[in-house]
């Protein structure tokens, strides 16, 4: 699968790059704070979601199931988005984009790892270097909008300071490696929903960076198809 992106350095211009991805890893239970990682667990769990074997676990989906298109498709209206960090290597370098891990959350009352590979995984069309953000890395912020009726409303917003280091994510996944494979991506969780967890026919999500005045941005549309039985 290949994805897009202009990468946005600290210094110097912005230049176009393109990945060609073959592996796609969603890292779980990714909460740095025990206490917020339960809290997300009683989340799910109010669903019917059943709890972790262990935290954080790494799913495995389909790596054809990652878009960047600003319209995607669901079968039926229980899936939401959940903002998270992408991470990704190029040309033996660590990259920062953005993702929505969308699930379908009736099916995830099932199973994880099949909600989760039911969806399409929205992805920005914007990267950072991993390198500029590394020192401030605990001081980005994670957000995402949807809307209800005819407004715009907050839905989740936190920083990494809540969520485990890509670094540290990475490494368990490898076995101790802190670059992943070339060909290989990886969501790195995501932040408690504000309000509950809800579906919404439009998602916008932002990681901001306060301390360089910039965000990585993307909106995209859901089209909820019938549930034909």
């Amino acid at each position: 699968m290949q994805l897009n992106f202009k990468v946005f350095a600290k210094d110097g211009p912005p230049r176009d790059i393109a990945i060609d991805i073959e592996e796609l890893v969603v890292a779980g239970w990714a909460g740095r704070d025990r206490d917020a990682i339960e809290h997300h667990i009683e989340e799910l769990a109010a669903l019917g979601v059943p709890r972790p074997s262990k935290v954080p676990l790494y799913y495995r989906v389909a790596a054809n199931q990652l878009v960047q298109s600003e319209r995607v498709q669901v079968i039926g209206k229980d899936s939401s988005g959940e903002a998270e960090v992408l991470v990704f290597t190029h040309a033996g370098e660590l990259m920062v984009s953005l993702a929505s891990d969308h699930t379908d959350r009736r099916l995830e009352a099932h199973s994880v790892a099949f909600s989760k590979q039911l969806c399409v995984k929205p992805v920005a069309r914007t990267a950072w270097r991993f390198v500029d953000v590394a020192e401030h890395w605990d001081q980005l912020v994670l957000r995402s909008d949807i809307v209800e009726g005819d407004a715009a409303v907050a839905y989740q917003d936190g920083p990494l300071a809540m969520l485990r280091r890509p670094l540290d994510l990475i490494a368990g996944y490898t076995g101790g490696q802190t670059l992943l494979p070339a060909g290989c991506a990886m969501t790195c969780g995501t932040v408690a929903a504000i309000g509950g967890i809800r579906p919404s026919a439009s998602f916008a999500m932002e990681l901001a960076d306060p301390v360089l005045q910039r965000s990585l941005r993307h909106t995209y549309a859901v089209d909820m198809l019938a549930e034909v039985a």
